[in-house]
């Protein structure tokens, strides 16, 4: 899954909302962006989450060659990437984006989940796998470390070799 970037992220939800499902125009919020922008809706449209095509509606007309004007759509893929499912609206019906009814009791993978689910194993986690795990910086690591405990983790700490190993031992309630 492509990671989406703050201005990535207020492209693609500008569009959902809207019933047309076009990127453009801008929000006021992001309307400065200059260079940023035009490189965002690149990658959007790169990254297959968002597409260039045909529109009569010249306030969402990103170019224009000759007497026909395109526009850039957010894509299923650009829905499902900020959490929305099924279609964009796009089917010519006028229903507009349609809330998803009943979500599947899929969990929500994020880094802090992985960290969480290394420490539950049997031989818990290193530093260095958890930060293989999420690529974050190891005073990142660190800090969700604390952040755990904070919750009500409590971690227990074993050697491995010469690297120390953290292990969930009881969990929060």
């Amino acid at each position: 899954m492509t990671k989406l970037t703050d201005l990535d992220a207020i492209l693609l939800s500008g569009a959902a909302k809207r019933d047309t499902g076009s990127l453009l125009p801008v929000p006021e919020s992001v309307s400065g962006a200059g260079t940023r922008l035009t490189k965002a809706i690149t990658g959007l449209i790169k990254h297959g989450l968002a597409e260039e095509r045909e529109t009569r509606d010249k306030t969402a007309a990103r170019r224009t060659e000759a007497d026909v004007a395109y526009g850039v759509f957010i894509t299923d893929a650009g829905n499902a990437a900020i959490g929305i499912g099924g279609d964009n609206g796009n089917d010519g019906e006028g229903e507009g984006n349609v809330a998803p009814s009943a979500q599947p009791d899929v969990p929500r993978v994020t880094k802090a989940s992985s960290v969480l689910a290394l420490l539950q194993r049997e031989e818990g986690a290193t530093l260095a796998d958890m930060i293989a795990a999420t690529g974050w910086l190891p005073h990142t690591t660190r800090a969700a470390l604390t952040g755990l405990r904070k919750k009500g983790h409590t971690l227990e700490k074993s050697k491995r070799g010469d690297q120390t190993c953290y292990r969930i031992a009881a969990v929060a309630a």
